[in-house]
């Protein structure tokens, strides 16, 4: 068994370019500019993305996904100077944000295939 090496890159770059910047975004907005760096949030995902899929390799399930949601908080606390709580909460408005921006994106596309006269 061998851990799929191109799927965990393709995976870490996709990551790097949706996560960071919305990560940083949440964390400024949160723990504070002096804290929250966009260097910080690129190593956060880097390192969550790289643990995680090791980590996802070898353990499967409930308990895992809880202990690799724990990972991803000890990542974000560690790195924007936060407590446990506002990394929570860091993580979730992460979340948030990532939604509101999926939706537009969503939206934009539709309009842009129904406007050019694709419709699905």
């Amino acid at each position: 068994m061998a851990i799929n090496l191109d799927t965990l890159v393709i995976n870490l770059i996709v990551n790097i370019i949706v996560l960071s910047p919305v990560l940083w975004i949440s964390g400024r907005l949160l723990a504070g500019k002096d804290k929250a760096k966009f260097t910080d949030a690129l190593w956060i995902v880097v390192l969550g993305t790289i643990i995680g899929g090791i980590f996802s390799y070898f353990f499967d399930g409930l308990i895992a996904a809880i202990i690799l949601l724990f990972i991803w908080l000890a990542l974000v606390k560690h790195f924007f100077d936060t407590g446990w709580l506002k990394a929570f909460i860091i993580a979730v408005v992460a979340i948030l944000i990532w939604i509101v921006i999926a939706v537009i994106i969503g939206i934009i596309v539709g309009i842009a295939i129904i406007g050019g006269g694709l419709i699905l």
